[in-house]
């Protein structure tokens, strides 16, 4: 896993761009949203940057001594939960499809 990186798109400089390594060793692009605390446990939410890409995805934040890993989620309650909770904290900033 990488540190924020920045990149320009267009005009506008944006700084929550992270760089994610998959499970196949391939770097994944992200715009970082938010993250949201639900039980203790953080979870970052994060949009692919890949064109046409349209669903976020919630990773849980596991603490290390070196760096934080990110954790997928397979539970669809745990997930549905921590979106409500994003939901609720960004309804001014993002639109949401109902």
């Amino acid at each position: 896993m990488s540190d924020k990186e920045e990149r320009k798109e267009g005009e506008e400089e944006l700084d929550n761009i992270i760089v994610l390594t998959d499970d196949e060793g391939n770097d994944v692009e992200f715009e970082w949203l938010d993250t949201v605390r639900m039980n203790d446990t953080d979870y970052v939410v994060v949009l692919p940057t890949e064109e046409g890409a349209e669903e976020v995805v919630i990773l849980k934040i596991e603490p290390e001594e070196d760096e934080d890993t990110f954790v997928g989620l397979e539970d669809e309650d745990e997930i549905n939960q921590v979106f409500e909770i994003f939901k609720e904290k960004n309804q001014g900033i993002f639109d949401f499809e109902d």
